[in-house]
């Protein structure tokens, strides 16, 4: 009998969700797609990280593979470019953080303050366009203008008297070279979503400090910028929650025997050690520590932002 009324209470609960999904049917089959997606592409694949603790061998496949409990992981940390690999990520991970992040908040903060229209609408199309440009087109940019015989950059240097530069080869230029086409490339898109949180900031705080005889440098810093403050900590926090993982696919195009000291980075060695020589247990250890030291930094800064300014992810 006690079964018979749970069933009479819950017949009523369940009919009354299926009518609601049968009522907004274009709602969840629009996100079904994003769902397939992360469920195919981001959480089936962890199925296979375990291959870091085994032997893999594609013939006994992973169930079938021996562990070696964590032997690829002291393989990769006794190698003999563990510290260089290291550095290099880190070293090229902060500078890109300390100089990408920033530069889009300054552009949206300063587009924001423009009054005339169409200059705004031709400044933000135009630092926008480049974050269409693929990849692989950039880097092919680059060798280009930068080539030592042919390239622009070198016939400007010569005309001024100078000797041509080999950038792409020289150790010491892979880092700016990265950082500012990153930057001239990602730095319109990015400022789009710190543009959307200041449309969102009461006009009349303006007003009322133009009122008041405030300057626009006094109105960016005690209005626009505490404005956006909970959007710049949550990009923040993403950021360098994905501190370890620099852009692969510029930094191996970008990549000659001439710069690989200062260019060898955990993406490309995994890429090399993986794909190049098949080592599928060892590279997806480095793999997975990689995703580790992401993750223990995610919640580090996502727990010192919360105590700092009370805003954070989860």
């Amino acid at each position: 009998m006690p079964m018979t009324a749970r069933n009479r209470r819950g017949s009523p609960a369940l009919h009354a969700r299926l009518k609601n999904i049968r009522n907004n049917y274009e709602l969840y089959f629009l996100i079904l797609f994003p769902v397939a997606y992360f469920a195919i592409f981001k959480y089936w694949p962890m199925y296979g990280v375990q291959i870091a603790f085994k032997d893999f061998s594609a013939s006994q496949g992973i169930w079938g593979s021996p562990w070696i409990g964590f032997d690829n992981f002291q393989r990769f940390f006794d190698s003999y470019n563990f510290t260089e690999i290291i550095r290099n990520t880190v070293y090229l991970s902060l500078l890109n953080l300390a100089i990408a992040f920033p530069v889009p908040i300054a552009v949206a903060v300063f587009l924001n303050q423009l009054r005339r229209e169409k200059l705004k609408r031709f400044i933000q199309t135009t630092i926008y366009a480049p974050y269409f440009i693929s990849t692989v087109v950039l880097v092919g940019m680059m060798f280009v203008f930068l080539s030592p015989s042919s390239g622009l950059v070198n016939q400007i240097i010569r005309l001024f008297g100078g000797q041509p530069v080999l950038f792409m080869g020289e150790s010491g230029w892979f880092r700016p070279l990265y950082i500012l086409s990153t930057v001239w490339q990602e730095t319109g898109f990015a400022s789009v979503v710190y543009l959307a949180a200041l449309t969102g900031i009461d006009p009349h705080l303006h007003e009322a400090a133009v009122v008041d005889g405030a300057s626009k440098w006094q109105r960016i810093r005690n209005i626009d910028l505490p404005g956006i403050a909970p959007t710049i900590v949550v990009l923040f926090i993403l950021a360098v929650g994905n501190l370890m993982n620099v852009g692969f696919e510029k930094a191996f195009l970008m990549q000659t025997d001439l710069n690989v000291d200062v260019s060898e980075i955990i993406p490309t060695y995994v890429y090399k050690i993986g794909i190049q020589r098949a080592e599928y247990s060892f590279s997806a250890a480095i793999g997975l520590f990689n995703a580790v030291i992401n993750l223990v930094l995610l919640l580090f800064v996502n727990k010192a932002a919360k105590k700092i300014s009370g805003n954070g992810l989860f």
